[in-house]
């Protein structure tokens, strides 16, 4: 696996094992997520929830978001993710990882006055709801204020009807929402 663009383009990190129940965004739709958000990039705080490998966040980072904030509750990849930032540098001051359910980090980042205009949310397909659930609350609580937007990926034949957001664009395997 490795970064698409950026400061670090080209730069490999760590994927998961076989045994860790991670499905990585594939190299692909990050890249063409990214190129259509290249102008929004510079000095924002990201969000990426069910951050799985910090492949987003790391791509984030490397296209000039200011800092990144990283949810994901399962530990193994919790420490996928450690490895990951180590990797590239990614300190406290750039990256802040929250082990804990996704929406439980929302209500607790958006409490801490936490704002997000561009997010990513890959949440496991076999427990799909649990996104648009934390996307639903992170816009409610105003960790996704007006106009943020969101990159979420979808399993096959799903739609991403979630009040509060409007589809932008179709990509490969997922859909660009914003927050009204």
């Amino acid at each position: 696996m490795r970064i698409t663009g950026g400061v670090w383009a080209s730069r490999r990190f760590a994927g998961p094992t076989r045994l860790a129940g991670i499905r990585p965004t594939p190299d692909a739709l990050r890249e063409q997520a990214f190129a259509v958000l290249a102008s929004e990039l510079t000095g924002v705080v990201f969000l990426d929830l069910f951050a799985g490998t910090g492949a987003n966040a790391l791509e984030a980072l490397s296209r000039g978001a200011a800092r990144a904030l990283l949810v994901e509750r399962a530990r193994p990849a919790a420490e996928l993710i450690r490895r990951n930032l180590a990797t590239f540098g990614a300190g406290p001051a750039a990256a802040r990882l929250i082990v804990a359910a996704a929406d439980r980090a929302v209500v607790k980042l958006a409490g801490a006055g936490e704002r997000c205009p561009l997010a990513w949310c890959d949440p496991p397909f076999e427990d799909w709801e649990a996104g648009p659930r934390a996307l639903g609350l992170a816009r409610k609580h105003g960790l996704l204020p007006p106009g943020a937007r969101v990159v979420l990926e979808l399993p096959p034949r799903r739609e991403a009807a979630i009040d509060g957001f409007a589809a932008v664009r179709s990509l490969r395997g997922a859909v660009l929402l914003e927050v009204f």
